[in-house]
């Protein structure tokens, strides 16, 4: 069987420790960085933080899945579906590879899929809710006017896209009762 990825979990602001264990093991990791400006009191700098914070990619055979890389400090599992570890898509490590080598300006972003919520974050339809039909460079929402039973289809760039959270009962029962005494 050949190797695949597979993602394992590591303690939080761990990922460099438990990627450079591994790799003195003599297994092949990838730990994807992204570069951000931190602030302190008397000073700004770039930093290399984690692309998926608390997640390292490592190449193995599924069947030599084992104690070895349990038991590196940091690292807490395998991601995993009840006992049997889950493999990564090759092709998606793939592309996380090459936007290392190439050294391309990457960020974490929210994962929105077709059928999600979104909100317009910017640009002149900013504020707008609909829910994403196409999710591309140029996503494809819908606007619907619920009482007329209609809906608008608009491309806009999916980088000004944000998904929208749904607000619990309680949240929204508490919106309500501070409107209602207000007025």
């Amino acid at each position: 069987m050949s190797a695949s990825w597979f993602a394992l979990r590591v303690r939080a602001q761990h990922e460099r420790v438990a990627a450079t264990l591994l790799q003195y093991k003599g297994y092949e990791v990838f730990l994807p960085l992204y570069k951000s400006m931190r602030s302190w009191s008397d000073r700004s700098k770039e930093v290399h933080r984690p692309l998926f914070p608390g997640y390292v990619f490592w190449k193995c055979d599924s069947n030599n899945a084992g104690p070895l890389v349990l038991s590196t400090p940091g690292v807490l599992g395998i991601v995993r579906a009840g006992r049997t570890p889950l493999p990564v898509d090759s092709e998606e490590v793939k592309s996380l590879q090459s936007i290392d080598i190439h050294a391309l300006a990457a960020q974490p972003w929210p994962y929105i899929r077709a059928g999600d919520r979104v909100r317009i974050e910017y640009g002149p339809l900013a504020g707008l809710e609909g829910v994403l039909v196409r999710a591309d460079n140029a996503a494809r929402i819908l606007l619907s006017v619920t009482l007329l039973r209609r809906s608008v289809a608009i491309q806009v760039d999916a980088s000004h896209l944000r998904p929208v959270r749904e607000v619990s009962f309680s949240t929204a029962a508490t919106a309500v009762a501070t409107a209602n005494f207000s007025a």
